[in-house]
């Protein structure tokens, strides 16, 4: 069975499972070459600019200012561009800067689910449709008689819509698990570089306040000429 034989005989609920199919495929192509171009180069930008920030704050700020066009780059820059940030302040960011990264990576994941739930029931509808044409040909007297020869084919052409539909749903539920997958590891990663930037700012917060206290705090060394006696 070549694939325009497929086509005529899968009725016509393989027209939208066609549709949902190339949808399907596209949004796998890109989710790929997302996730692709997202894992490449990432461990090398985080390192970069965690040791730039142990040095000096204003480095780290310029290479993560350099690496925006990567989710990483961007979830850093988010909280270090801030002006005079507390460490409360540059926590929140870096939790507001993970969750719109996050959501972001979850595109195409709604298309994904729709065609996992609809690529089934289409299949199914389309085995219905066709057990009902190849049966309303039956009547009672031609059981047992040369007439019903075509109906087991015509049962098995209906079903053609059924394998369609597990195919595409199948294909769709697996590439769906794996970008789910994707997206929990860069969620631990984001954690766990924001847990690590964050205690690196508070301990540069803590040093900047004790130096800022020990600079406010007057000298009890009085001058010689205020001493009794001078």
């Amino acid at each position: 069975m070549n694939f325009v034989d497929f086509i005529q005989k899968g009725g016509l609920a393989i027209w939208p499972l066609l549709f949902l199919s190339i949808l399907s495929i596209g949004t796998i192509f890109e989710r790929l070459w997302f996730w692709s171009t997202v894992l490449r180069g990432e461990r090398k930008t985080t390192d970069r600019i965690l040791d730039a920030a142990r040095r000096d704050w204003d480095e780290a700020t310029h290479l993560a200012r350099q690496a925006t066009a990567q989710p990483m780059g961007r979830f850093l820059y988010t909280p270090l561009r801030l002006a005079n940030k507390e460490p409360e302040i540059f926590r929140l960011a870096l939790e507001a800067s993970a969750d719109e990264e996050l959501n972001a990576m979850r595109r195409g994941h709604k298309v994904l689910e729709a065609v996992i739930a609809i690529a089934p029931l289409l299949g199914l509808l389309g085995t219905v449709l066709g057990l009902i044409r190849s049966l309303s040909a039956i009547r009672l007297g031609d059981i047992g008689t040369s007439s019903l020869t075509n109906v087991p084919i015509g049962i098995g052409e209906a079903l053609i819509s059924t394998a369609a539909g597990l195919i595409v749903a199948i294909v769709s539920l697996a590439f769906y698990r794996l970008f789910q997958g994707l997206l929990f590891h860069q969620a631990r990663i984001f954690r766990r570089t924001g847990n690590e930037l964050e205690l690196t700012y508070r301990q540069f917060w803590l040093q900047s306040q004790n130096i800022a206290r020990a600079a406010a705090q007057p000298s009890n060394f009085e001058s010689p000429k205020n001493l009794p006696g001078y």
